[in-house]
């Protein structure tokens, strides 16, 4: 018999998948308010941080992290690491040639960029790579050894 993971909303909570704990899913909680309601600062709404999208995940030697930032160039984009916090940080230019009295419509952030996840397991800090294709960042963090699965041969007697 197989086991399924019980969904009561469907496909609507999907970020919730991979919650292990209640402090993973008040950071998911946290993540989601921050989506849809930005960060406000102590300025005015329009001064709030762009939370992007984001998918972490490990394979067998490593940590990865992509990030969705359609609309900038690597340029824009800022990643730093300290300790167990991978940091981003950048600023997507809205056009200055529409001024605001002249949007029906206008749901597309603009302004800064600001994310921090704190990485689930230990890295490699010095061998840390970034890329960004199609407004994708994808951050690649090297697993220390310590937490690399290791194969252990079974002898026979």
């Amino acid at each position: 018999m197989a086991v399924m993971r019980w969904r009561p909303f469907n496909q609507a909570l999907e970020p919730w998948v991979g919650a292990r704990g209640f402090g993973d899913m008040q950071s998911e909680v946290n993540r989601l308010l921050e989506t849809v309601f930005g960060r406000t600062t102590e300025g005015s709404v329009q001064e709030r941080a762009w939370v992007p999208a984001a998918d972490m995940y490990e394979t067998r030697d490593e940590l990865m992290i992509k990030v969705d930032l359609p609309g900038m160039s690597e340029k824009d984009v800022q990643v730093s690491i300290t300790g167990d916090l991978l940091s981003l940080k950048g600023e997507r230019v809205e056009p200055v040639d529409v001024k605001p009295e002249q949007y029906f419509r206008a749901e597309r952030w603009g302004g800064r960029v600001e994310r921090i996840f704190q990485l689930p397991i230990p890295v490699q800090a010095d061998g840390v790579r970034a890329s960004y294709h199609d407004g994708v960042l994808t951050v690649t963090l090297p697993k220390v050894e310590s937490v690399k699965p290791k194969e252990i041969k079974i002898d026979v007697q």
